[in-house]
């Protein structure tokens, strides 16, 4: 699976963010239990983890706060969250 072009992305983190910042992380995906654990694995102890399962269950949508140190650092986040199949990001 390719790795998406983050350049729309860098350019608006670059442009509103300033660094340390608690970051929010949005992801949707199918509710299997392997890739909600494999999502939960990119980030820290540290980070707030909310799910919301879906009103039939097929789906989950996970909210991650964490601290981020850098634009690289989210972008690297994304890239790897998007080589799990099924995964979106907002």
């Amino acid at each position: 699976m390719a790795t998406p072009n983050f350049d729309d992305l860098r350019k608006k983190l670059d442009e509103t963010q300033t660094y340390p910042t608690v970051y929010m992380f949005k992801f949707i995906m199918g509710a299997e239990h392997r890739k909600i654990a494999l999502i939960e694995n990119l980030f820290g102890d540290d980070a707030e983890i909310y799910t919301k399962e879906s009103d039939k269950g097929k789906y989950i949508s996970i909210t991650v706060k964490e601290v981020v140190m850098s634009t690289d650092e989210i972008i690297s986040i994304y890239a790897k969250a998007s080589q799990i199949e099924g995964v979106m990001f907002l």
